[in-house]
């Protein structure tokens, strides 16, 4: 049984919409964000609370994430139950679930928890190295949902 092309188009538009986001969220929010004096003429606020500022983007981005991890496991579960599988579609749809997890629910919960115990935190190599692995997960989370992307427009 084929897939109706209406819950294709619903599971490729939630997937194209967190792309974007994620995108978006990385390539303009984050540098506008952590450069504030460039846009208000001085510096008002601190690194840690354009880091809160931040934070609050990614908590909302983590909605996306988690709507695109529960299409990707119903929509790729249906497919791989109906013997319409493909190595890389199995791939990258457990990479995709397994990065976003990652971020939304590790590395997000850690940053939130370490910002709440303070400026001082924030400077320390825990954070720095949780930080960087926070990046590492969303980069590999969008290079996976840009796989599911491609390779669902190729089949059927």
């Amino acid at each position: 049984m084929k897939i109706n092309k209406t819950i294709k188009a619903i599971y490729l538009l939630i997937i194209g919409i967190t792309i974007g986001a994620s995108l978006y969220a990385g390539a303009v929010v984050a540098p506008v964000t952590f450069h504030s004096e460039k846009w208000l003429g001085s510096e008002l606020l601190s690194r840690f609370q354009e880091g809160l500022i931040m934070t609050h983007n990614f908590i909302g981005l983590g909605y996306f994430i988690l709507a695109s991890m529960i299409a990707i496991f119903l929509y790729e579960g249906y497919k791989y139950k109906s013997f319409n599988r493909d190595p890389y579609t199995i791939i990258a749809s457990l990479g995709a679930i397994m990065s976003g997890a990652l971020f939304k629910f590790f590395y997000m919960d850690s940053i939130i928890k370490m910002q709440k115990e303070g400026e001082s935190v924030i400077n320390s190599k825990i954070f720095e190295n949780m930080h960087k692995g926070s990046e590492i997960a969303l980069v590999l989370f969008i290079i996976f949902l840009i796989t599911l992307f491609i390779r669902d427009l190729q089949r059927d």
